[in-house]
């Protein structure tokens, strides 16, 4: 299903703005970013947040008037939590618009092709049976394996089936997913309930355990795998056109969507692995970007790497403050974004319905 838009009137304008809109979501990111660092049980100044990141990037830069604990809250438990979301938001709507275009289809997105339930079953088994026998690396390491095993499986299934177009190779995704989410809750039945129920706040999506150290893996993932999506742009617009329209352009079709599934299960692993499943994320960013500036890939996933890591920095500040001091599961907030927008967008487009 192709993602092809007509130019006209206010979009193309819009197009034409899209390096303007590129900026100013950057720059809107990056303070929205620092306002949400000061948002939470206990409010801090802006003032003292940049002051602190300041004086942390630059020690001396400023005048330290502000309490340890205070600078604690900044920098030990809410910048690493803001910077992961940023992170785990631009690495899901990325995957979600380069997954819509090879499988030709607007309702992929990580969780529904069982990239997503791979991962958090790669976890789960860790979690809750093997320990972290391999340090800190062993869960983004086993998420990463479920990601891609789950993805190997969907392909192995779709050609088994015979189903190798795009349209159908979603099916198989459905199958797969449902499949693996069960096994993982075999694993959570039959493990210690007490690391249970840590495991399935989990996998209701939270940020509240990120740390400095452990950033490097979703921060290199997103560089690396981000940066191949994105070189790729021209290729992902001819993917829309159809296998054989790619493959009359030059584009090896099947060799490229196989490689792109590698590279959105490396993503979305090392997203999951340190944030849970966060759903519709990668459904959601990608359309509302196409409605914008329409559906060139050349515009449509940088936008969608800064619009998703916005998303979900507001969403997380929402799930602070929504059952303060508790923080809510920012899967719970996503899903009920997500499923009124895919109301919406059914509503709006009944070829997806």
């Amino acid at each position: 299903m192709s993602h092809r838009h007509l130019v006209t009137g206010p979009r193309h304008t819009l197009i034409h703005l899209t390096p303007a809109i590129t900026l100013l979501l950057g720059v809107v990111l990056v303070l929205v970013m620092l306002v949400s660092i000061g948002v939470g049980a206990v409010a801090i100044p802006l003032e003292t947040v940049w002051g602190v990141i300041a004086n942390r990037i630059v020690p001396g830069s400023v005048a330290a008037d502000w309490s340890a604990g205070r600078e604690s809250i900044v920098w030990e438990v809410r910048a690493p939590r803001i910077a992961l979301g940023a992170m785990v938001g631009a690495s899901l709507a990325l995957v979600g618009a380069a997954l819509q275009s090879v499988t030709r289809n607007p309702l992929a997105d990580p969780h529904l092709l069982g990239v997503s339930s791979g991962a958090a079953f790669g976890a789960i088994f860790v979690l809750l049976h093997t320990g972290l026998f391999l340090g800190v690396v062993t869960v983004p390491l086993f998420a990463f394996a479920g990601a891609l095993g789950a993805t190997a499986l969907v392909v192995l299934i779709a050609n088994l089936t015979a189903a190798t177009s795009a349209s159908r190779l979603i099916l198989a995704g459905v199958a797969v997913s449902f499949i693996i989410t069960a096994g993982g809750n075999l694993f959570i039945f039959m493990g210690d309930p007490r690391a249970a129920h840590t495991v399935v706040f989990w996998m209701l999506g939270g940020l509240g355990l990120a740390q400095w150290n452990q950033l490097v893996f979703p921060l290199a993932a997103l560089v690396v795998c981000g940066s191949y999506i994105i070189a790729n742009a021209r290729s992902y617009n001819a993917m829309t056109l159809g296998d054989e329209s790619a493959t009359t352009l030059g584009i090896p079709a099947r060799r490229f969507r196989l490689v792109t599934f590698i590279v959105c299960a490396l993503l979305t692993g090392s997203a999951v692995a340190f944030s849970g499943v966060i759903a519709f994320v990668g459904l959601m960013i990608p359309h509302i970007v196409r409605m914008i500036v329409g559906g060139d890939y050349r515009r449509v996933l940088p936008l969608s790497a800064l619009l998703g890591a916005l998303f979900l920095v507001v969403t997380d500040m929402l799930a602070r403050t929504v059952m303060a001091p508790q923080d809510m599961p920012i899967g719970i907030l996503t899903g009920l974004i997500g499923g009124a927008f895919f109301i919406i967008l059914m509503r709006h487009n009944r070829a997806v319905g």
